[in-house]
């Protein structure tokens, strides 16, 4: 499917989603990451905030990117296997003054399990993280992809639930970032247990 096609189709499909936002979007700089598998619903309700997105230089990040810009996002192509270190010095320069999103799972897993990326650029641009997770009432889930992407269907109802700022401190050594990513993981864990 044409990646204009794409775009049109969820974004008529997301028209017709019932979101209910659990705590706060963020206000200020900041690396927002929640899950490559639930990944839709957040675009689509961060959108308003005119954020930058992390999307992989693959076949897919291209249909990916289509739908984002057309959700008003500037996009950053690269990940953790192409591209890595040029987008990496591109998000922090970005986040030193908007909100960026970042998939830490993506774009090819293990899923919930996040990569260095999102820890490190919020460190080194001196800004939060927020986590996000998101329940959808209804979804579609593609067994076979890696990350048991989550389609949720129409008129679904969707609970997105947003995690406290988490600072990382500027001082941090390399041992206290690699617990962070830790934490991070368990963080994400704990937004949907503890809902």
């Amino acid at each position: 499917m044409k990646a204009w096609i794409l775009s049109i189709v969820i974004r008529l499909l997301a028209r017709t989603w019932t979101i209910r936002v659990h705590g706060r979007l963020p206000t200020g700089p900041s690396i927002v990451a929640f899950w490559h598998g639930e990944m839709l619903p957040v675009w689509f309700v961060f959108r308003a905030l005119r954020p930058v997105a992390l999307v992989s230089s693959s076949k897919d990040g291209s249909l990916l990117s289509r739908l984002l810009q057309d959700w008003g996002y500037d996009v950053v192509l690269g990940s953790s296997s192409k591209g890595g270190k040029e987008a990496l010095e591109q998000l922090v320069h970005e986040a030193s003054s908007r909100v960026v999103l970042i998939t830490p799972d993506g774009p090819r897993g293990p899923a919930h399990q996040a990569k260095p990326g999102a820890v490190v650029a919020a460190h080194r641009a001196g800004v939060p993280v927020i986590l996000v997770r998101m329940n959808a009432s209804r979804s579609r889930i593609f067994q076979r992809s890696w990350d048991k992407f989550q389609l949720p269907s129409l008129f679904a109802s969707i609970d997105l639930f947003v995690d406290q700022p988490w600072s990382i401190p500027p001082d941090a050594t390399r041992e206290l970032l690699e617990s962070s990513i830790t934490d991070m993981n368990q963080r994400m864990q704990n937004l949907v247990s503890d809902a």
